[in-house]
């Protein structure tokens, strides 16, 4: 039998890209009129980061709470894992990153965004790469539109969002708020990268945006 490290990342892959990009050619049928409701969510909470109205922070944790919970059941879990035993595994982690939004929502403070920090100016930007970017990339790379990646409906641009609000927000669990999100996108990326995809840098430069966003956060306190 080969020796563990002769293995390389693409020999655990269980699926061919094709398999993988139809998924979300299938969960965006079954999804639709769906998109247009959670682009707008997505629009509402950007405008709640900027405008900072009153409630704001217990609004933008509560969508958040609902899209994430929404993206673990309906692609996670009732798709993915149809085809990739270890998402069965990560699924009740976008529930428990609901559950830890809605908390941090309704918790006495709840999130206020008020950074004014370089981390907290790089929010908005990434939070608009996972809104706008991420349903144009089948353009760029050459795949159908019915396979493209929507805030609320797939789990990477729902996770690059949440990255970039919480990049411009504060509150007791705010700290708590990134791990998910940062591990499914270097799951994600790797996933990618396994497959041969181009696209895999993107899941990963976001990922690596925000660490050292925190980064120099921590540095300059």
């Amino acid at each position: 039998m080969s020796e563990w490290w002769t293995y390389r990342l693409e020999d655990f892959l269980l699926f061919s890209p094709r398999v993988y990009w139809r998924l979300f050619e299938l969960n965006n049928a079954a999804s639709w009129p769906l998109h247009l409701l959670t682009l707008a969510a997505g629009l509402a909470i950007v405008l709640l980061v900027l405008g900072r109205p009153p409630g704001h922070g217990l609004w933008v944790a509560f969508i958040l709470a609902a899209l994430f919970a929404f993206v673990g059941w309906s692609f996670l879990w009732s798709r993915y894992a149809a085809i990739n035993w270890a998402i069965a595994y990560v699924a009740p982690a976008f529930g428990l990153q609901a559950l830890l939004l809605a908390i941090g929502g309704a918790a006495r403070g709840g999130l206020a965004f008020d950074r004014r920090d370089i981390a907290g100016r790089l929010g908005l930007p990434i939070a608009v790469v996972g809104l706008v970017v991420y349903p144009l990339l089948p353009l760029l790379f050459g795949r159908p539109w019915s396979s493209a990646e929507v805030f609320g409906i797939a789990p990477d641009p729902t996770a690059i969002v949440a990255l970039g609000v919480l990049l411009a927000a504060s509150g007791g669990l705010v700290p708590l708020l990134f791990a998910i999100p940062l591990l499914w996108l270097l799951l994600s990326g790797l996933t990618l990268h396994a497959m041969g995809d181009p696209q895999a840098w993107l899941p990963l430069l976001a990922a690596g945006t925000t660490v050292a966003a925190l980064a120099l956060r921590r540095i300059a306190r």
